[in-house]
């Protein structure tokens, strides 16, 4: 299928008019994995995630994908930006190296050698933290707290694998990281630690405000009313010994009610 026309309209025919609901590109890939065609790596590997055997269920490695059917005449072919027989970009932005197409290029795409995956948002917005093991905003930049790779891991909430999630990520005081859709979700049924180390997830300075308050009106009885106890800090992992209260056990340390009682601790005779 040969089109008539300018170079550059044959280029950008039938663009954003093919795709999926991930992506919007001219092109169909061929799953090396298990031979069949599909839209994209996301759309394969949630058909794999639905076989009713176990054993049969894979997903895509981005990289090995070596053919790729074209949309507009359908020609099936080795990789490549440009259709080897009608002339159209199978996607205005094309990697190479994750055999990557879209169409929308509003979404700012780019490749991340240190991640090894194309990412969205725009070069000039992210950078890669090295400990971390991802790109971060560049508001994060020396205004994080790094947790070694902590993006290769699943979300603690949903359990995606968040590195190549297509979802938008919040990192925590604590440096560890969740969807912010579960992030909110949280925030929203009054859970304020984080599911990973316990540790607040924002500022709470103002809630431990009111518990101060709660606890100066609220009078213990007469039995409990000099027992102490011992407490681990969630936030700063010091350890204390405190006067029991039924509303909470604050840190000496770091003022946090954000703590947990512990057995006491066994000195050395």
């Amino acid at each position: 299928m040969l089109m008539e026309g300018s170079p550059s309209d044959r280029l950008t025919f039938g663009k954003m008019g093919y795709g999926c609901k991930h992506y919007r590109r001219r092109c169909r890939i061929r799953a090396p994995c298990c031979n069949e065609v599909y839209d994209c790596r996301h759309c394969h590997n949630e058909a794999m995630s639905m076989q009713r055997k176990i054993f049969d269920r894979h997903d895509l490695v981005r990289y090995d994908v070596k053919q790729v059917i074209c949309s507009v005449c359908d020609t099936e072919q080795p990789v490549a930006h440009v259709c080897l027989n009608c002339g159209v970009n199978m996607g205005e932005y094309f990697c190479e190296i994750c055999k990557f197409y879209d169409d929308d290029i509003e979404k700012g795409q780019f490749h991340c050698d240190d991640c090894g995956i194309c990412r969205i948002g725009g070069r000039e917005n992210f950078f890669h933290c090295k400990k971390c093991g991802s790109c971060y905003s560049t508001s994060l930049r020396d205004n994080h707290l790094c947790v070694e790779d902590s993006m290769r891991h699943h979300c603690p909430i949903c359990y995606e694998y968040l590195f190549d999630s297509l979802k938008d990520v919040t990192v925590m005081k604590c440096g560890h990281t969740m969807h912010s859709e579960c992030y909110h979700e949280l925030v929203k049924r009054d859970r304020f630690c984080c599911p990973i180390c316990s540790k607040s997830i924002m500022d709470m300075s103002r809630a431990w405000k009111r518990i101060d308050e709660e606890i100066e009106a609220t009078m213990m009885p007469e039995e409990y009313r000099h027992k102490k106890v011992w407490i681990l800090c969630n936030d700063c992992n010091d350890t204390t010994e405190v006067f029991f209260h039924i509303i909470g056990q604050k840190c000496r340390h770091c003022e946090s009610y954000n703590t947990r009682t512990i057995a006491p601790p066994v000195f050395p005779q």
